[in-house]
This record gives C-alpha cells, sequence and structure tokens, in this order.
C-alpha cells in the first residue's frame, strides 16, 4: 500500500459490475480514485464505503462519456483541482443482444459512441500526462468476443475487437516510456449489465456455471496484470484457451465458434 501512496486511479463505470470491483482492488491497494459513471448516487455511497475502509480520498465525477467533449471536461476538472491521474480504467461499456437488423441504428452507433469513442478519448485525454511524467498504467476492459464475431453481439464484439487492437497498438508505442497498456478481456461475468435484460436476450443464468465468471475475480485479475503491465489479460482457464483457438484456427472455423457462442444464448 505505501508503494502506492499518493498515487491515483481514475475508474469509469466504476457504479456496478467489473468497474465497482476495480474501484475496491485499486482501494484496497492504497490508491487514491476518482470514480466516474452517470449514477451519481450510486458513486457517493461506493465512495463513502471506500474511504471508511481503505482510508483513501474518493472523488466523485458523474458523467456521461459519450456526450461530445465529456472526456476533455473530466480532464480539464481534474487539472484545476491539481488532481494527476497515474492509473486509467476505461471500463464503461453497453451491450446489446439480438439479430443486427432488430437494432435500431441510434442503439449501435451508442455502442460505438460509448464502447469505442469515449474510450479513445479518454486515453487521448489521459495518457499524454501520463508519458510526460514518466510513469501510468491504462487498463481498457475489453472482453473476450474481442477475439471472433459474436452472431447476435455483432456490434458490441467489433468494439471490443477495437478496443484491444488499439491497446496492443498503444502497448508497443509507449515501451519503454513508464507506461503501460493493459487489455483486460473476460468472458461472460456475472454483471448487471450481462444479467439483465428483455425475455428473449441471452440470459446469463442459461449459461453452465463453468462458462459464468465473478465480477470480484476478474478484477483482481485485471488489476494484477494492470500493475505488472501485462499487455493482455484473459482470466480464467477456458477463456484462455478459447482466445487462444480464435487466433490460431482458420477463420472459418472462428465463425463457427462463434455461431455455437450464440446459440448458447438463446
Amino acid at each position: 500500500m505505501a508503494t502506492n501512496a499518493g498515487r491515483t486511479a481514475l475508474v469509469t463505470g466504476a457504479s456496478s459490475g467489473i468497474g465497482e470491483a476495480l474501484a475496491r482492488c485499486f482501494a484496497g491497494g492504497g490508491f487514491d480514485l476518482v470514480l466516474v459513471a452517470r449514477s451519481a448516487a450510486k458513486l457517493q455511497a461506493l465512495a463513502a464505503e471506500l474511504q471508511a475502509a481503505h482510508s483513501v480520498a474518493v472523488r466523485v465525477l458523474p458523467a456521461d462519456l459519450a456526450a461530445p467533449g465529456a472526456a476533455a471536461a473530466l480532464h480539464a476538472a481534474l487539472r484545476r483541482r491539481r488532481v494527476a491521474v497515474d492509473v486509467l480504467v476505461n471500463n464503461a461499456g453497453v451491450l446489446e443482444h439480438g439479430a443486427f437488423t432488430d437494432i435500431a441504428a441510434s442503439r449501435h452507433q451508442q455502442l460505438i459512441d460509448l464502447n469505442i469513442g469515449a474510450l479513445t478519448a479518454m486515453l487521448a485525454q489521459f495518457v499524454p500526462d501520463m508519458r510526460e511524467r514518466g510513469w501510468g498504467r491504462v487498463l481498457n476492459v475489453a472482453s473476450l468476443a474481442a477475439f471472433q464475431p459474436v452472431p447476435t453481439l455483432a456490434t458490441y464484439a467489433a468494439t471490443k475487437a477495437y478496443v484491444l487492437s488499439l491497446s496492443e497498438a498503444l502497448a508497443v508505442e509507449l515501451g519503454g516510456s513508464g507506461v503501460s497498456v493493459t487489455a483486460l478481456c473476460p468472458g461472460f461475468t456475472d454483471t448487471p449489465m450481462i444479467g439483465a435484460g428483455p425475455p428473449g436476450s441471452g440470459k446469463l443464468p442459461q449459461l453452465p456455471a463453468v462458462l459464468v465468471g465473478h465480477a470480484a475475480d476478474v478484477a483482481a485479475a485485471g488489476y494484477r496484470a494492470c500493475l505488472r503491465g501485462e499487455v493482455v489479460c484473459v482470466p480464467g482457464a477456458i477463456n484462455r484457451a478459447g482466445s487462444l483457438a480464435s487466433r490460431v484456427l482458420p477463420r472459418r472455423l472462428v465463425r463457427g465458434m462463434g455461431r455455437a457462442l450464440a446459440k448458447t444464448q438463446r
């Protein structure tokens, strides 16, 4: 904890699920926190709990990161408060399940705006500061879906493929700078975003228990990988095998894997 005293981690999408679990990991590690999400009430409750439990400073900055200029406004607000972000955790994201043609065009755009646009904007605002200071960590929450096309999660999987590719590219660009970039690629995880949904959507209880991870376990793996500067973290042996298969098998077989995965969600 002493090593991280005085360092600050900014966590987006911190109000629930993996983001909340990651906030708990960083607070437990002695990091001060900046918590970002749309729900101010949930963030305030979490902040009070973490401050009491770990004696760290926790700032709450509610924001809709998909809104134009949101990342720049967040960066400016922290600069005015003289808060330097040492670790950036890009966890905010949305998911939509269903056939591509059954999803409204506006909803596809929302996925792209948050999962890709907001994440890229946050990187563009905060990574240059880290590089200038000579130390920093970035944890981008992607998905196991980043490794292959997933029918009925087509746009979501494509956005996560972007996150994985960008993370790997930045990890190379920033090599030797003291700043590392990690892509966390969890499989199905028991979170509100995955578990909730309208009738007919892919529901977590329909999946075999062995395929469903827990947010706390995923966050712990991502936290350790981030601080160690690992480039890609895939929690779980089965998920790691799946990610490897997706990279070495012919694309025809990879599409077949995606088809089989989609069927488990019906």
